[in-house]
Order: C-alpha cells, then structure tokens, then sequence
C-alpha cells in the first residue's frame, strides 16, 4: 500500500477535457468524500474540465454505467470510479470488488481511455476513513491526479509525438 500521495501536477492541457466521475452510493458518508476531494482537486489541476458526476447504488453497477459512458455520442477523456466496498464475514465483497475490477480493465482497453479504479476493498470503517476522509492517503485527490497523468500521456501518444517526447525514453 503507499503510504503518501503522488505529487500534484505542474501543467493542465490547454484544451477543455470531459472527466466522468461514476460513484457509488453504498457506503455513501466515504464515497461522497471521495467525489467532493476529487472534484476539489480537479477544480485545482485541470480547470478547464467539464465534471458530470453519475450516482449509482452500489460497486457492482459501475461497470454498467461506465460502459454507457463511453459508448455514447460524446465520450469523457477520462472516467474516475469510487467506491467503498467494507469487506465482511463473508466473501461477497471480494467477489464484487473482483468482478469490478475485472470489467473496469477490459472496459478501458476495449474503449482506450483511461478509467482510474478507486473502487477500495477495505477490511474496516477505520481503513475506509483513511483513505476516503483523511489527507494522507485520500484515493479521491489520487484519482483526480491519476486521471491528470493519464489523460496527459494519452494526449502524447495519439498525437504521434516520438517517443523522446512521451516520456518513453529518458536522456
């Protein structure tokens, strides 16, 4: 697990990016700090982004509703999904947080655009706060960041930059 969060970014595209935030609302006191850190954060990065937020029940609707997403007529440059699964006596949380992230994977390959997963299996409320609420550790601003990268490096690549200007290969 890391234990501090990747550093804030130095540059925004100068274009307007549509991000999606897909969320759900199981668990809904820490996957709504999750979204109100990654739109805060967001605000800061890229500022000129377009931010639609969708609420679904719970982790195992998101898949659904990222697809939707990204097969409509206007597909975001990137999607943020959070999530909250408190793993219980039983194993259905882990089979819920394995067939997200199973479908989250091939979804953003198929589609090619980034789809940060911030869908956190955790074993307590203590972890979920952690990570959701307090500064350290905050998966929500680690998303936003993530998306940052992403969304900057898939702007690279499609541009035919060389590889020099990818980042690929360091001098």
């Amino acid at each position: 697990m890391s234990s501090a969060l990747p550093a804030r970014p130095r540059s925004a595209p100068m274009q307007k990016m549509r991000i999606a935030i897909v969320a759900s609302l199981y668990n809904e006191q820490y996957t709504q700090a999750l979204v109100d850190n990654a739109q805060k954060e967001l605000a800061v990065i890229l500022p000129n982004t377009k931010l639609d937020v969708a609420r679904v029940p719970g982790a195992f609707e998101i898949p659904v509703a990222c697809e939707l997403l990204l097969g409509s007529e206007t597909p975001p440059d990137a999607v943020i999904t959070l999530g909250v699964i408190i793993q219980g006596q039983t194993n259905h949380g882990g089979m819920v947080a394995e067939s997200v992230t199973a479908s989250l994977q091939e979804m953003a390959i198929r589609h090619k655009k980034p789809i940060i997963h911030e869908v956190l299996l955790v074993d307590n409320e203590k972890q979920a706060y952690a990570r959701c609420m307090a500064a350290k550790l905050n998966r929500g601003v680690e998303a936003a960041r993530a998306a940052h990268s992403m969304i900057e490096l898939f702007q690279a690549m499609t541009q035919k930059k060389t590889k020099k200007h990818m980042g690929f290969i360091k001098k």
